[in-house]
């Protein structure tokens, strides 16, 4: 464990009982968030990359045209 962990969890301890637990759930949920995305984005690779070489063939061919943020 990193020394920066150590000292959130030792602050973290200060907390009455609720807030911990309503911290400990939400450290939990956003493990299990991050570790399906991970999961998601490495199967899907294969589709990542197909669409990452289309996107560029398009462009070669002039096929496309600047992002305009203002017109979002």
């Amino acid at each position: 464990m990193t020394k920066l962990l150590e000292k959130a969890f030792e602050e973290a301890s200060r907390l009455p009982e609720l807030e911990q637990n309503a911290l400990a759930r939400w450290l939990i949920d956003e493990i299990i968030a991050e570790k399906k995305w991970e999961k998601a984005f490495a199967e899907s690779e294969g589709v990542l990359d197909k669409l990452a070489d289309e996107a560029l063939t398009e462009h070669a061919e002039s096929r496309t045209k600047p992002l305009n943020v203002n017109s979002l």
